[in-house]
């Protein structure tokens, strides 16, 4: 594949935009840590995927086990331990290979190791590289980039519908003095969400296609994530809320190839006692 044709694929953007942000929020924080724990987050992701796809015989997606790298990079802290970082990476790769659904991963890759990753290590989840740490303005950089991944994966109901009812729902919190609502909407917090909801939530093999099921499956992931802000706090909502949202997902592609199973199977009965 040539540069110029992958770069106009949604994974060329993603990755693009992604890597802008690492750049941007390294020269922002003045430190060349988080550009160090992107290459051992994309190297321990690498070889992680490599020695799978061996032993299994499949074929490698470096272009998501790139995406999947950068993405942890840019939410753990840059003065995260590097076997944090790898250690995160090689669970958000194993999630792709071991939960899948008709060969794709049912949950996100990057959101299933960063989760793992706070119970098993407690690392810092600062999302610098959504430009949680630097002045406020910036936060239009993560809207232009957005804007263009959301446009070309063809996700915006989903972002909307996700947002739309994340906010809705930290107002009625705010008013009804729960959660410490009102710490959601202050960076990093506010940083974090768009972040997630761009380049996150979006992602297509872990997201549905059509618009109905876009617009269900952004509502279920922010009511679930809510929820666990209000009860819990902390980032580990957003993440939770998605797997919710993937199981979601899951579950309807099961159901509708289920429904498909039984329409072929009355078409053939009806063919039979048709010819019979």
């Amino acid at each position: 594949m040539n540069a110029p044709k992958w770069l106009k694929t949604p994974k060329g953007y993603v990755t693009i935009s992604i890597a802008a942000f690492l750049f941007i929020a390294s020269i922002g924080s003045i430190t060349l840590m988080g550009i160090v724990n992107s290459l051992i987050a994309i190297v321990a992701a690498f070889v992680t995927d490599s020695i799978y796809c061996a032993l299994k015989n499949r074929k490698s997606s470096k272009d998501s086990t790139v995406i999947t790298g950068l993405i942890i990079s840019l939410v753990l802290s840059f003065t995260t331990p590097w076997y944090m970082v790898a250690g995160t990476a090689v669970m958000a790769i194993l999630s792709k290979h071991l939960f899948v659904y008709k060969k794709k991963p049912i949950f996100n890759p990057a959101a299933f190791g960063l989760l793992l990753s706070i119970f098993l290590f407690h690392p810092g989840q600062s999302w610098w590289g959504a430009f949680g740490d630097l002045p406020w303005w910036m936060i239009g950089f993560l809207l232009i980039g957005g804007y263009l991944v959301t446009e070309r994966v063809n996700k915006f109901p989903q972002v909307f519908a996700y947002l739309g009812t994340f906010f809705l729902l930290l107002l009625l919190l705010g008013l009804l003095e729960i959660g410490g609502a009102a710490d959601a909407l202050r960076p990093p917090f506010i940083n974090a969400a768009l972040f997630f909801s761009f380049f996150m939530l979006t992602d297509p093999p872990t997201s549905p296609a059509k618009y109905q099921n876009q617009v269900v499956f952004g509502i279920v992931s922010a009511i679930a994530g809510i929820i666990v802000y209000a009860i819990f706090g902390g980032l580990t909502y957003l993440f939770i809320g998605l797997m919710i949202g993937n199981i979601y997902s899951y579950w309807k592609k099961l159901s509708t190839s289920k429904a498909a199973e039984r329409r072929q199977m009355r078409s053939k009965t009806s063919r039979r006692v048709i010819s019979g």
